[in-house]
């Protein structure tokens, strides 16, 4: 159960009860405050029985106790708490009893002032000696120090046993509360993005015939809220964290991927984000010149590490492009201009005289994901450039031009079931040939002016192949697309890029494949995913196992997954409102609707949505008609 308003974080098994070990504990910026809230009442623990997550920055938890055995079998107190993201929690005791009842309550306190770091890697320290400390108790050590308040004040403090106490009355069918507060010294109350008035994600709403949509969208949006950072130097401009607990802070490549999905919410996200990207970029002699810098990241059993900060490079200019689609100020794009110009060169740069854009170091692997990132950010930084008036576009599209048939030559490879792209070309020219999501890239060409996609790497008659493949078993395990597919040597249902479902990429599926006209394979995924979101209380996980799904089962949760993460969350913004197929051309006054016409989840709207500065209503009917009930003055429509 994580509890998420960042920099502040909540976590606990579902039993309520904060012991200290493993992640357990409330977080403020990295570094556990509280490690152990134990609560007892009448020197028992409650009977946990229900525990839920009431938004993405609290949780609620329901415990019961019996005082009177000779009463018989039924509880008359019941304990509830809620926990919230900031640092704080609610006890409240209800009673049942007919009589008056003298109840006492301890709370159990404690904490190791922890990076989060040194507790994932099981080399956190002893607990901390506590002092009393005004109406609580106070944990100091060389690195830091906090302290826990309570309200109202307890009767009783024991500082060697980090022990609170109070003595409450109940009258029948009366309730008492007490309210604990933990934060670093000098540290004020948390104040999230996410919930101040300056939030530049929508707060977009759906509804239909089918109630997950309304859960799903809702959730996300939430999701996206707790995960929203401020830039520390630029607190106008912000950023999602990348998940919850593991990735707390900025991944260029995930913030750049999230904002993108995210642009039915407005485009205020990702003018932050590419801001905050722009300050980072390499500059000065050298071949990373232009480069937005990114870590490796692991690259599945069959490529070595994949470098982030190629992807990062080639996402900015495709993000500013669209984003300007969407409504992105004239204003704020010249500003970005000149960092999209420095990605735009080092594409060129690094390509060379080559076909391929290579992995940035000596004899690199050429892979399949990358080129389709490489073509899609040659047109749209091409169609960018030419609308701002800036040179460069035609040698850019000359690029992706050359690189269309080349790819279709060197990466498809033929075989008994007609064919299948390459996931690479090793450095000695040698195919490697294993089918992964990697390939859902190629469907992902990105949006042009006057509604219309990119044309692709692949032609028309192996784009109907790979959308065959991935709506087969064999990618599709009926909860979402796999990251390996289930016939590869080495597929390991939860290895992260061997197997298991990401969402993203499955989502990227979802849009592409609807896009490209085929709606069976689309609504499948789409129908998958969906169902293993309730499964997760529609707070899409970053990925879990890739199992087959069967009569009965649900979908396995990944033991190291982020939940909540950024671009899951956005994920189910894109999966939802690709039904409605929304195309926008705000430069240009325009926005095209290409609704899926088979209507997968029956009728569908939503409401709240923004395109070109205002808010963006629409309809789409089960017979797959589409209807716009709110749009922008002057915005022309067509579908």
């Amino acid at each position: 159960m994580i509890c998420v308003a960042l920099p502040g974080l909540a976590i606990s098994t579902a039993e309520g009860q904060m012991t200290g070990r493993g992640l357990e504990g409330f977080y403020r910026g990295g570094r556990r405050v509280l490690s152990r809230c134990e609560i007892r009442v009448g020197g028992r623990e409650p009977l946990a029985v229900q525990a839920r997550m009431a938004s993405a920055d609290r949780a609620r938890f329901v415990g019961t106790l019996r005082t009177s055995p000779q009463a018989g079998p039924d509880p008359d107190v019941v304990v509830e708490r809620n926990r919230f993201a900031d640092g704080t929690e609610r006890i409240t005791l209800h009673s049942a009893a007919p009589r008056p009842m003298r109840l006492p309550v301890e709370v159990v306190l404690g904490t190791d002032l922890a990076d989060l770091g040194s507790i994932a890697s099981g080399t956190a320290g002893p607990e901390l000696s506590a002092s009393v400390h005004g109406s609580g108790l106070r944990w100091s050590c060389p690195i830091g120090n906090a302290s826990v308040t309570a309200e109202p004040p307890p009767s009783d403090a024991l500082a060697s046993a980090g022990l609170l106490r109070w003595e409450l009355d109940l009258p029948p069918g009366g309730s008492r509360s007490v309210e604990l507060r933990v934060r670093p010294d000098g540290a004020g109350p948390l104040r999230a993005v996410g919930r101040a008035a300056t939030s530049p994600l929508a707060a977009a709403c759906a509804e239909g015939d089918d109630p997950r949509v309304s859960a799903l969208l809702q959730t996300s949006i939430e999701d996206l809220q707790a995960l929203l950072l401020r830039d520390s130097a630029n607190p106008a401009d912000t950023h999602l964290a990348a998940g919850a607990p593991w990735r707390c802070g900025l991944a260029p490549a995930d913030a750049l991927v999230a904002a993108r999905m995210a642009l039915p919410l407005g485009t205020g996200l990702a003018a932050g984000t590419l801001r905050i990207l722009a300050r980072t970029q390499l500059t000065g002699p050298g071949p990373q010149s232009g480069m937005i810098p990114g870590p490796r990241r692991d690259a599945g059993p069959y490529l070595p590490p994949q470098c982030t900060g190629t992807e990062a490079t080639l996402l900015f200019p495709v993000l500013l492009a669209e984003a300007r689609r969407w409504g992105l100020g004239e204003q704020e794009t010249e500003e970005l201009l000149p960092a999209a110009e420095r990605c735009l060169t080092w594409l060129r740069t690094a390509v060379g005289d080559d076909a391929y854009l290579r992995d940035p170091h000596p004899g690199g692997t050429i892979r399949c994901e990358t080129q389709a990132h490489a073509h899609r950010a040659a047109l749209l930084g091409a169609d960018l450039l030419d609308a701002c008036g800036r040179t460069g576009g035609a040698a850019l599209r000359e690029w992706a031009q050359a690189l269309r048939p080349a790819f279709r030559e060197d990466f498809w490879l033929d075989d008994r079931g007609g064919g299948r792209p390459a996931a690479a070309r090793a450095p000695d020219g040698r195919p490697v040939p294993h089918l992964g999501a990697a390939a859902v890239h190629l469907l992902d060409t990105g949006l042009l002016g006057g509604g219309a996609v990119a044309p692709g790497l692949l032609d028309k008659v192996q784009t109907e192949k790979l959308a065959r493949l991935l709506g087969s078993p064999v990618m599709d395990s009926g909860w979402g697309l796999r990251g390996l597919g289930a016939k590869e040597p080495g597929f390991n249902p939860f290895g992260h890029r061997a197997g298991a479902v990401r969402i993203q990429e499955t989502a990227l599926a979802v849009a592409g494949l609807a896009a490209a006209g085929y709606e069976k394979e689309a609504s499948s995924l789409l129908r998958g995913v969906l169902e293993a979101a309730e499964t997760f209380a529609h707070r899409l996980p970053e990925m879990y196992a890739g199992e087959q799904r069967t009569e009965g089962s649900a979908p396995l949760p990944h033991p190291a997954a982020c939940r909540p993460a950024a671009a899951p969350a956005a994920a189910g913004v894109l999966l939802l409102t690709t039904l409605a197929g929304i195309r926008p051309d705000a430069p240009a006054g325009t926005v095209t609707l290409r609704p899926v016409r088979s209507a997968p989840l029956g009728e569908v709207g939503f409401t709240g949505l923004r395109v070109a500065g205002a808010p963006f209503s629409v309809r789409v009917s089960r017979l797959g008609l589409i209807m716009v009930e709110e749009a922008a003055d002057g915005l022309q429509l067509g579908a």
